[in-house]
């Protein structure tokens, strides 16, 4: 009797056999998380002191070796969705119809798709509209157009002032800023914490009676973005950086900031139009829409988080949340990936289209205010149609350079757009009413600017001048900007 409890009841050796699993177990399930806990650690140990304002990304790399990776991957430009990506795109040979609207200004001698970080600073060498200059205070660009291109901006920024960053032609800060957007761009170099290293959005959020110390870490993930993707001008008192959010962030808001200064970029060859030139007013319309609205930051998208063994950190490859549906939009939604790609493009195309259709009406807005020009119209008849075009414009522009902008706020972006399309219209009613006064009532001729070179030769360029003036400046000048980078370089600690 006792020998059949045995078999059917406790068994000891079972017990101990089990127990000495469980031990095991644990002591490795101990082991890795502690060697997690180490990895984690030795992540966030100082390895190597970086000296105040270092602007060279590759001396903050030992200390944080995961987060330099991601950055340097920047570099890479093989992603591309439907509508844009991390490659070369020449966007005037795409559409000539930009040459027209920006006749007259930089964009319409060379205009590309924005590329990686680590493209900054040679993008704008190589592009056209920083011109061909070969000594100091020459070429059509100020040097306020270095402004979020480097770390070497605040550096010498520091050394100077803004102000005095802000004078001159862009040849003038050529040999000091080197370096690409990196590091130096958005954290402290004891503390790593994020922190804004340009004026003008600090100056921005003074004169709406806001401190920007008062902003949380999860703002800051955005508002280091926003030292440069956002709407700025150059103020005419010296090319001083301003953003223009004094009475708010939409499009009416900032059109009437200029309207109020009497402030223009340039002034339409064409048409006579004072025009307004977009930036790039991506936190803008980031906060128009559901994520902004939200509380997500920019960096939640473009910078997700990555774990790699027991380490949790930002993926610096800032690129397009489409590269990486699994760790962006599939943190927090759970549609399939196939299904955020068709929602994108479904938001992307129906704002395309209509932008693209405001497009060819403001081309022939201009090309028919020129012609009534030709038939001897005033200054007067001109000027509310000549106000018409500048705010159909500005709408275009904003939703265009406002990157992403059909995604973040896909609601704001239509209505934009679609006001647009009614300004534009006026614009070209008044004009029909002008014209038949001055005894024209046939269509006005279209020229044939179907390809980007006749669109460029149409308003005028010459780009074998251009591009020869370039070539020059990339010959002589840059090996003399890259000795004197070197020679300075050499000198830090």
């Amino acid at each position: 009797m006792s020998n059949e409890g045995n078999e059917k009841g406790f068994n000891p050796w079972i017990v101990f056999v089990l127990t000495a699993i469980l031990v095991v177990i644990a002591g490795l399930m101990l082991s890795n998380i502690n060697e997690r806990k180490v990895e984690a650690v030795r992540m966030n140990m100082v390895g190597a002191d970086v000296a105040p304002y270092e602007p060279r990304s590759e001396k903050w790399a030992k200390n944080y070796p995961k987060q330099y990776e991601g950055w340097k991957a920047t570099m890479k430009g093989e992603f591309k969705s439907k509508h844009n990506g991390s490659t070369m795109v020449d966007m005037l040979e795409e559409n000539p119809d930009f040459v027209i609207l920006w006749a007259g200004y930089g964009f319409s001698k060379d205009y590309n798709a924005p590329r990686g970080h680590m493209h900054a600073v040679e993008d704008i060498h190589n592009t056209l509209r920083t011109g061909g200059p070969q000594k100091e205070g020459d070429g059509p660009m100020p040097a306020t157009c270095w402004a979020c291109k480097s770390p070497d901006v605040p550096r010498v920024m520091n050394e100077t002032s803004p102000k005095e960053f802000y004078k001159g032609k862009w040849y003038d800060q050529g040999h000091e800023i080197a370096n690409p957007i990196g590091c130096a761009d958005c954290h402290d170099e004891e503390t790593m914490k994020l922190t804004i290293t340009r004026p003008a959005l600090v100056e921005a959020f003074e004169r709406q009676g806001r401190d920007i110390e008062d902003a949380t870490h999860q703002e800051m993930r955005s508002l280091v973005c926003a030292q440069c993707h956002v709407e700025y001008y150059f103020a005419k008192d010296g090319n001083y950086l301003t953003f223009p959010w004094d009475n708010g962030f939409t499009v009416e808001d900032m059109e009437k900031y200029y309207d109020d200064i009497n402030f223009s970029d340039w002034i339409h060859p064409i048409s006579k139009a004072p025009m307004l030139k977009a930036q790039h007013p991506g936190y803008e319309v980031h906060m128009m829409g559901i994520h902004g609205q939200r509380g997500v930051s920019c960096a939640d998208c473009h910078m997700p988080y990555k774990t790699e063994g027991g380490v949790k950190f930002s993926d610096h490859q800032i690129i397009s949340p489409l590269a990486n549906i699994q760790n962006t939009c599939q943190v927090c939604h759970r549609e399939s990936e196939s299904e955020f790609m068709q929602n994108v493009f479904e938001r992307q195309d129906k704002i395309l289209e209509s932008r693209q259709e405001l497009e060819k009406l403001l081309v022939k807005a201009h090309i028919e205010a020129g012609f009534a020009w030709e038939k001897g119209a005033t200054e007067e008849s001109m000027k509310p149609i000549l106000q018409d075009i500048r705010h159909a414009q500005w709408r275009w522009d904003f939703a265009a350079a406002s990157h992403g902008g059909s995604f973040h706020a896909p609601i704001e972006m239509g209505r934009v757009v679609s006001s647009g399309i009614l300004k534009v219209g006026e614009a070209r009613m008044k004009l029909v009413r002008l014209l038949n006064s001055l005894g024209h009532t046939e269509a006005v001729p279209m020229p044939d600017i179907s390809t980007k070179a006749k669109a460029q030769k149409y308003v005028g360029w010459n780009m074998e001048k251009l591009e020869k003036e370039k070539a020059e400046f990339k010959a002589k000048v840059l090996p003399e900007w890259k000795k004197k980078t070197e020679e300075r370089e050499s000198s830090y600690k």
